[in-house]
């Protein structure tokens, strides 16, 4: 099978403005989205580790790394080397550290030869740098090829180094003509395409983007795991970035394929952002209400049916039932029958319309799934509450559970 050779192209940030109109719209709207979404700074750092863990693996596995088990976590949270025990781990770790270090990055810090070489000295340094000197450009005779169809990158050497210095100059001159977004991704592909280094190129490239990105307003709490994206598309991403150098570097294909990610992924974590909000939302409403019914009698039953709802609200999606009861017991292990009370608060929750219960399986043999309704608080008005709450059945055997009274 023939090698497609590194051709220094004549345009370097060339493609069809008609044609990625649509996704560059679709991409702009999203990002404007994303960064107008209200959010309290303490839970949307959680969700960017979250963003942070999905970026590192993504761009792993497309480097064909398998973690098993929690080998990923350990390698994300890993602050010393001897935690470490596989070359993926390490490279994971390398990541972590390149991508949190990208984020203090200055947008006022040109992204040249020196800061592109930084990256990668981050990206291989104590996982590659026995076979791949860190931040420097392959020497003559250091030739590879990658991708499929097989593709060379630029002749080791001389060649190498002025297709490198070329990219670097024209990151800082052409490209600045040209949409934030369009930039990141135009990088992204010229320099996969030459493929300056040993080793670390496709991980230097995709960090490199997330760079740029920051620029165009995906920064520090808005980080967007667009590897994770190229994972789950793999293909699709492999047979884009080659479409491109067939079509004499038109980058119409991947810009296209990247700004669909782009978007993709900025909405995601838009949702995940939104439904932080109503989390909040609801949880200020739970409390408002049922704090509200406390008084002698009933104070301990409004302290479990709170304990329940805020279990449920620190779930991602659903519980099945029985995890729950195990989440809860704490809180009604003072009861003469635990199990009977669990029920009855369950009953009630979701005669009031607080939780969703959800039955798969058979009737013999039935599983139970336990969410909260995030839409409660827009559905449910104070004087619906206390009349829905007024007309619970006294009885103990309605709902998804029959439950005796103790």
């Amino acid at each position: 099978m023939s090698v497609i050779q590194y051709a220094l192209p004549s345009c370097w940030i060339k493609y069809k403005k008609a044609e990625i109109f649509q996704e560059l719209t679709d991409a702009k709207a999203a990002v404007l989205v994303l960064k107008t979404i209200p959010f309290q700074r303490r839970w949307v750092e959680e969700l960017q580790k979250i963003q942070l863990k999905m970026e590192v693996s993504g761009t792993s596995r497309i480097e064909g790394a398998d973690f098993a088990a929690n080998e990923l976590e350990v390698a994300i949270k890993a602050e010393t080397a001897e935690q470490l025990r596989t070359r993926s781990q390490k490279q994971a770790n390398a990541a972590v550290r390149t991508y949190k270090w990208i984020a203090t990055v200055p947008d006022s810090l040109p992204v040249d030869e020196q800061l592109i070489c930084a990256v990668h000295k981050l990206i291989v340094t104590d996982c590659d740098d026995d076979h791949c000197a860190p931040g420097r450009i392959r020497w003559d005779d250091q030739n590879v090829t990658f991708g499929s169809p097989k593709h060379r990158g630029a002749i080791g050497g001389k060649d190498c180094n002025m297709a490198f210095q070329r990219l670097a100059a024209e990151v800082q001159g052409e490209f600045k003509r040209h949409d934030l977004l369009v930039q990141a991704l135009a990088l992204h592909y010229h320099f996969a395409a030459i493929h300056p280094f040993l080793d670390g190129n496709g991980r230097t490239a995709r960090a490199l983007e997330a760079l740029m990105l920051q620029r165009a307003g995906l920064k520090d709490s808005l980080f967007i795991a667009m590897s994770n994206y190229y994972y789950d598309e793999k293909r699709a991403y492999l047979e884009s970035l080659a479409a491109v150098r067939a079509n004499d570097n038109d980058l119409t294909p991947f810009l296209k394929f990247g700004l669909r990610g782009i978007a993709l992924q900025s909405g995601r974590l838009g949702q995940m952002i939104r439904e932080e909000v109503s989390r909040q939302i609801f949880r200020n409403l739970m409390h408002e209400l049922f704090t509200r019914l406390e008084n002698t009698r009933k104070r301990v039953i409004v302290r479990r049916q709170l304990a329940l709802l805020e279990k449920l609200l620190n779930v991602e999606g659903r519980i099945e039932f029985t995890q729950l009861v195990e989440a809860v017991k704490n809180d009604y292990s003072s009861r003469k029958a635990p199990m009977n009370a669990i029920i009855r608060d369950l009953n009630r929750l979701q005669a009031l319309g607080a939780v969703r219960i959800e039955m798969e399986g058979s009737q013999k043999a039935p599983i139970f799934h336990i969410s909260v309704r995030l839409d409660w608080p827009s559905r449910i008005t104070e004087t619906e509450f206390f009349a829905k709450l007024a007309t619970l059945p006294k009885s103990k055997t309605y709902g998804f559970l029959a439950a005796d009274e103790h």
